[in-house]
């Protein structure tokens, strides 16, 4: 497997420092708001990294934190009259209800920024003890002059960054680009902690390195999160945890690139931005999901409603095929695998596979199921064995992706089949009121019937 590491800027064979095993942390959310379109990218993409890893036969310890106090918080608390802890406690409940919808698997860990104080105020002291952090009253800052290498994750040298920084913006800095670790409590009502320095909370950036240290060590393989976080905030993360730990931080860096809506930077002040939530409104979650994947991780993304038409029709597709196939197995008759359908299986699979390592290529792994649907929807006659097989490759593929799993349909048969039992009986009968009411009923919970030469099938649609 090759994955494209942003730290050397090329493809680099996946090699894991624990044969068998990954240590992954990925970037949460802020939880001050239901998350948003750019969020959902790189939960989706790495979750399915994670879980194609997990394919591949890897034990992966995936972390993806909380970060639960920050300016944000307080200022919704603020405007709620409530405290920052209800404020996130709120919004970690949603973010579950949104991940769950999207397929995202929970992480093995999903730590908080104030459940892990201790370890923070440890890595803070740790890092003032090396020289590589300053405190200045009550406000902790790291030095970014002490880290040589400190701009190589962005590649760009200090005074080139340095350029770019208004250098009135904190004048108790000694550099521009000095960034805090540790943030002097502001007034008496704000939320804090005691710590060597004061009363206080921790910067944005300690918080990652921390909870990697605590929960997966001090070097780990994969470190991923979006575009947007290379500068500052993996930048950072990579200094202070070099400089804390005498260790590398991360082997791999990946990031995901930007999403457009309608081909402009998503925005509150363009009125174009949207959380899952409200895409969800009128688009299957599962929807969602498949278009975030449709496309390479690293490219740019447009959305916009036509291309969630075209998703949408994708998706319906497959599960088209996937109802088809359990149509035709229940009149088909039982025979040996055929060796051209099992042949042409373990293709598309190997397909999908080399799409995968390819540095995560979605879109040539979704390519590889639909050439295994045109090659189920081709099959003429098939035996049992062979429907069962193109089915179950199928499904194993699109599960890969976190896809697919929608079991609505199944939880369905018994009553639905009792349905059509019902009106076929009607029909028999020439009660076509009763008929038309039973098709209407079920046209109303959104279960199509389509009466066919071989019988009545249904379908759900999305």
């Amino acid at each position: 497997m090759k994955l494209y590491n942003t730290l050397t800027r090329k493809k680099e064979e996946f090699k894991t420092i624990t044969p068998g095993e990954v240590k992954m942390y990925s970037c949460g959310p802020t939880v001050y708001n239901y998350f948003h379109l750019g969020n959902a990218r790189p939960f989706i993409v790495f979750d399915c990294l994670r879980q194609f890893l997990e394919y591949r036969g890897y034990n992966v310890r995936f972390v993806q934190n909380f970060t639960d106090v920050d300016d944000k918080l307080i200022n919704k608390a603020r405007e709620e009259e409530c405290t920052v802890k209800d404020i996130a406690e709120k919004y970690i409940k949603e973010y579950f209800i949104d991940a769950k919808a999207l397929g995202i698997k929970e992480a093995t860990v999903h730590p908080r920024a104030t459940e892990n104080i201790d370890a923070i105020i440890e890595t803070v002291s740790t890092l003032i003890e090396k020289g590589h952090a300053y405190e200045v009253d009550g406000d902790v800052y790291f030095s970014v002059e002490s880290y040589k290498e400190y701009g190589k994750l962005s590649h760009q040298p200090l005074d080139d960054l340095e350029s770019g920084v208004r250098k009135e913006l904190d004048d108790k800095k000694r550099h521009p680009m000095d960034f805090a670790l540790w943030k002097k409590r502001k007034t008496e009502d704000e939320i804090g902690w005691e710590s060597p320095w004061g009363i206080g909370r921790p910067g944005w950036h300690i918080e990652c390195t921390a909870m990697v240290n605590r929960y997966l060590g001090h070097t780990i393989d994969i470190h991923s999160g979006g575009f947007d976080l290379i500068f500052p905030h993996h930048e950072n993360e990579i200094a202070q945890s070099v400089c804390a730990n005498g260790a590398p931080f991360a082997n791999y860096w990946l990031h995901n690139g930007f999403i457009n809506v309608n081909n402009e930077k998503m925005s509150k002040s363009l009125g174009n931005f949207f959380t899952v939530r409200d895409i969800a409104e009128k688009y299957d979650y599962e929807v969602i999901r498949f278009f975030m994947l449709s496309a390479h991780y690293r490219s740019p993304i447009n959305f916009c409603d036509e291309l969630m038409d075209a998703a949408k029709n994708g998706l319906d597709r497959i599960y088209n095929c996937i109802d088809n196939i359990e149509f035709l197995l229940g009149s088909a008759q039982s025979a040996s695998l055929s060796a051209d359908v099992k042949n042409a299986m373990d293709g598309y699979k190997e397909k999908f596979i080399a799409a995968m390592e390819d540095d995560l290529n979605t879109a040539d792994a979704i390519s590889a199921i639909f050439e295994a649907v045109r090659f189920a929807n081709s099959l003429k006659n098939a035996s049992k064995e062979d429907l069962e097989c193109v089915k179950d490759t199928i499904l194993e593929l699109g599960n890969v992706l976190g896809l697919l799993k929608n079991t609505k349909k199944e939880s369905l048969d018994e009553e639905i089949e009792k349905l059509i039992a019902e009106r076929t009986e009607a029909r028999k009968n020439k009660d076509w009121a009763l008929a038309d009411k039973i098709r209407d009923d079920l046209k109303a919970r959104g279960i199509v019937l389509e009466d066919t030469p071989d019988g009545v099938k249904w379908k759900i649609e999305k």
